[in-house]
């Protein structure tokens, strides 16, 4: 993109008319990072919630440098819960080892479900098996999407340890509970996890029954 065009896209973000500010921050996604960052930072305070949000998002997707400590901050700081689940997400997004600390705070301290949630799938982007005993207690929500994200994020990390554990949401009254279980034990190899996975292809709902059969597969069971 010219520097024509990332002028222009500049001008429209500081318009009046949210819709142009939308649709110019949509279309950086076709901007090389480093060339984003600026015109991104020009809307994470916007006084639309929507659009910040989108900004936030835009972090994360389009990473720098710079974009880390701002994230972090967000997640700490802001009032919105909203803004801080989306810091949560993009910094899941940029997969940097350093934020570990930030989303485990977030998500002991936060007093909303939602930055509980994201920092949970956060966690699970890092890949970084050092979040086990966090996404074990994360188990234990009364949020039922929190326990499918630290399902998902479990098998994220590959914690062959904790089978023990999320072996009891096999019959979960919810079958994404269910699926989220079964593509997880794909990446957990063991026998008690085979065991599951073949009583898990006969779940009454065709998702979890196929997410079983898949991760069998991928554990070269036939």
């Amino acid at each position: 993109m010219s520097e024509y065009d990332l002028a222009a896209l500049s001008l429209k973000l500081e318009s009046s008319d949210l819709k142009d500010r939308m649709v110019a921050l949509a279309s950086l996604r076709e901007v090389p990072a480093e060339s984003a960052f600026p015109l991104i930072k020009k809307v994470l305070n916007d006084e639309n919630l929507q659009l910040r949000s989108m900004a936030v998002f835009a972090l994360g997707v389009k990473g720098t440098a710079e974009s880390y400590p701002i994230l972090v901050s967000l997640l700490e700081n802001d009032p919105d819960y909203g803004i801080r689940a989306d810091a949560a997400g993009a910094l899941g997004y940029l997969e940097d080892i350093r934020a570990f600390n930030s989303l485990v705070r977030a998500f002991y301290e936060d007093t909303d479900w939602l930055v509980r949630f994201s920092a949970a799938v956060a966690l699970g982007n890092l890949k970084d098996p050092r979040a086990t005993d966090v996404l074990m207690k994360a188990l234990d929500s009364p949020e039922v999407v929190v326990q499918q994200a630290a399902i998902a994020a479990l098998g994220e990390i590959k914690a062959v340890g904790a089978v023990d554990k999320i072996l009891r949401f096999t019959d979960a009254e919810d079958w994404l509970v269910r699926q989220r279980l079964a593509e997880a034990l794909g990446s957990m190899p063991g026998e008690k996890t085979v065991s599951a996975l073949k009583y898990m292809t006969k779940d009454a709902n065709a998702n979890v029954a196929q997410s079983a059969t898949l991760s069998l597969e991928r554990l070269g069971v036939s």
